[in-house]
């Protein structure tokens, strides 16, 4: 395990504490890695005396362009000061170690620019927690005292905003508290003189319809109004170190399309933001990068933050980009928009399966970077054990699909004790478990022969409008996407009568007894069990319980007066404890964002030994349809929907117990046959630990 540099109380701030030097060096193991690298007291600087300076007495100091500094810095010994502005600020590097007896080991980068150039300036050190907060995107520095030394050749400096100035990679510019002791100087924008040519800032805003033609790795700033805040999740920067990435999803709408900016919005050294935000909030992110792929399937679009991005939330007014046309068309149409409208369809927390994987097991297994591709049912426990707090981490496991249940919604955020969580330590025996699984399901099976009863405990009925003929079939691909017609294939069940234009998830046998014409009635089990399980339940070795759904797991409609509440259960924990106020409420008390519940799905290993539970969480929402994203077993989990046209009088989309007899009715089909499955996992905190089956590989698409 590493060890991290704390300060006296790994609780709070380092800069929030202002500790001494050698608290500073005092290093200790700790399991929960705490990112102190991006807690910075925002620090409101006041200039000196020294640093006030007019634009008078700048015109008496000797002054060097950039491009003059990059032709001759290799003769000189000391650098006349230079006049720059700001065009990008990189997110705050901790770089401390634990044989390393550093003070104070941060990095910063800055892009400066003058009339003849663009270089990379480095912050080192002390320098950073004195001067990180005040050195804003767009300020006008003078720099005395610097050194100048050989840039890293692999180090890539971000675009310049604008191409007509010249890129200077051959050097760069350095900041240190000592060796020299560097003077910045801040000058106010009010005495900012024409005659100093310095370039203006260019932002990239692009809007959502515009996305889609956007090319990969390009660049670009948006705004928008946050539709969805996902929880604060890590991952690792490398393969068996203990530095993570902070980072979670988020949905932006800006009202040009009816799909949102998907973006993973990685920590910006902005805590006081990145822990703060909530839907419902005017949101700018600058410096984002275009990920796609078309060729797979579905189409993969979202965006990333990079190490130059920005975020703001508050104090829009005054910002350079408040003068964009587009900024300028976003407040325009949230002026025309309602409360009731922004607050409708807005969503926070919850697990978030994105981004989605390819749609062959071949392309998936070129495109992560692991030592493992394949994880044996038996080592999954250890690498459930081996997760950091919000660590979420993609795994694939081989075997057989065996068991499928149905939980509905009523009852899948049900309270679970800590005992609960991790039940593998203290279950009772496999073959003990397995004969009273074995009577509970004989009296269910007793239950389903009483077909006639509408109120059995383990049996639900579902009535619904069968779907007019002529109705086009539609896919629904991606988290908020448009409805689409596509083909569909003939499947063994078109051949044996279903209506040739009807979708497959919405088909069912007609009852011979139905009395309503264009009305279809059946009553469809919520549990399938397949004989091989019967046959090896009884003789396995190992049996791992993961498929619990805690209520943190679940995304939840959105309520603006319990703001706080909301966005604290979905952070990561809080660097200083701070007591509630009154009796606050539970996370069970806010509606759940799906209604189609969950299902617990029993994976059988290859040996026939071990077997693992986990969970299924498809996306539905009736109310809508652009956050639904049901899948079957059959189409492999791959993020497409089919669904009705739109239509009017009595057709409808069906119920969420009906869907779930479609899921249940395709894993059946995949009896004995041998899969791959992706599992999502995470811990959550608490003994709390997320295991969800995010997608299934089947022979038919390993290839």
């Amino acid at each position: 395990m590493k060890a991290i540099g704390l300060c006296n109380d790994m609780f709070m701030s380092p800069w929030d504490m202002t500790p001494n030097a050698q608290a500073r060096k005092i290093y200790i193991y700790i399991k929960i890695f705490y990112s102190l690298k991006d807690s910075i007291k925002e620090v409101k600087r006041q200039p000196t005396q020294s640093e006030k300076i007019s634009a008078n007495h700048i015109s008496d100091t000797k002054i060097i362009s950039l491009s003059h500094l990059e032709m001759t810095w290799a003769n000189r010994r000391n650098f006349p000061a230079l006049l720059v502005r700001i065009l990008h600020k990189s997110k705050l590097r901790y770089y401390g170690k634990p044989d390393k007896k550093m003070i104070e080991p941060y990095q910063t980068f800055l892009e400066v620019a003058d009339s003849s150039g663009t270089v990379s300036v480095i912050m080192w050190n002390a320098l950073c927690p004195e001067w990180y907060k005040s050195l804003r995107v767009g300020l006008v520095l003078l720099l005395q005292d610097y050194s100048v030394k050989k840039s890293y050749p692999f180090r890539m400096q971000p675009l310049p905003v604008d191409p007509q100035i010249k890129l200077i990679s051959t050097m760069e510019i350095c900041l240190n508290l000592r060796d020299p002791p560097t003077n910045i100087i801040i000058i106010p924008e009010k005495q900012v003189k024409p005659e100093w040519r310095l370039p203006k800032l260019n932002h990239r805003f692009i809007t959502r319809s515009e996305l889609d033609d956007m090319p990969e790795n390009h660049i670009c700033d948006v705004i928008g109004i946050l539709v969805f805040v996902g929880r604060v999740q890590r991952s690792k920067k490398k393969e068996n170190r203990e530095d993570f990435w902070s980072y979670r999803w988020i949905h932006i709408a800006d009202g040009t399309s009816e799909q949102p900016f998907i973006v993973e919005l990685f920590s910006t050294s902005q805590p006081e933001i990145f822990e703060n935000i909530y839907p419902m909030t005017y949101f700018v992110c600058t410096q984002l990068k275009v990920v796609r792929n078309d060729a797979q399937v579905p189409k993969l679009l979202y965006l990333t933050t990079t190490n130059e991005s920005r975020v703001f939330i508050t104090g829009h007014r005054g910002q350079p980009y408040t003068n964009d046309t587009k900024v300028k068309n976003f407040i325009h149409w949230i002026k025309t928009r309602t409360d009731s409208e922004e607050v409708k369809n807005t969503v926070i927390g919850g697990y978030y399966p994105y981004p989605p994987v390819p749609e062959t097991f071949s392309k998936y297994s070129s495109s992560v970077k692991v030592e493992s591709l394949l994880t044996a049912i038996s080592e999954v426990r250890k690498e459930i054990e081996d997760l950091q707090y919000r660590e979420q981490k993609r795994i694939a496991i081989q075997g057989i699909i065996t068991v499928i249940k149905y939980i509905p919604h009523a009852s899948a955020t049900e309270n679970a004790s800590t005992s609960e969580t991790l039940r593998n330590a203290n279950q009772p025996s496999t073959s003990q478990a397995a004969r009273r699984e074995n009577q509970s399901q004989e009296r269910d099976d007793n239950k389903r022969h009483q077909d006639d009863d509408p109120v059995s405990s383990q049996c639900f009925q579902t009535t619904y409008t069968s779907l007019s003929p002529t109705k086009k079939k539609r896919i629904l691909q991606g988290p908020y996407a448009k409805l689409i017609p596509v083909p569909q294939p003939e499947t063994s069940a078109q051949t044996k009568g279903n209506k040739p234009d009807m979708p497959s998830i919405f088909q069912r046998r007609e009852s011979t007894s139905t009395s309503t014409i264009g009305k279809a009635r059946k009553t469809i089990s919520d549990r399938w069990e397949s004989q091989l399980w019967r046959e090896k339940k009884f003789g396995l070795i190992d049996h791992l319980h993961y498929s619990h759904v805690y209520p943190e797991s679940i995304p939840r409609k959105f309520i603006f007066e319990q703001r706080k509440f909301l966005t604290e259960q979905f952070n990561s924990q809080p660097a200083k404890y701070i007591p509630p106020e009154g009796r606050p409420p539970k996370l069970d008390d806010f509606k759940s964002a799906r209604s189609l519940g969950h299902f617990e799905v029993t994976i059988l290993g290859l040996n026939h030994e071990i077997a693992i539970d986990v969970a299924f969480l498809p996306m539905y929402c009736p109310e809508d349809l652009r956050t639904s994203q049901i899948d079957t077993l059959l189409t492999c989990m791959n993020y497409s929907c089919v669904y009705p046209q739109d239509g009017a009088g009595n057709d409808r989309l069906p119920g969420p117990r009906a869907l779930a007899g479609d899921i249940i009715k395709a894993a059946m089909k995949l009896d004995r046959v041998h899969i791959v499955g992706i599992l999502d996992i995470c811990n959550l905190g608490n003994n709390k630990v997320e295991v969800y089956l995010h997608r299934i590989y089947s022979p038919t698409n390993t290839s």
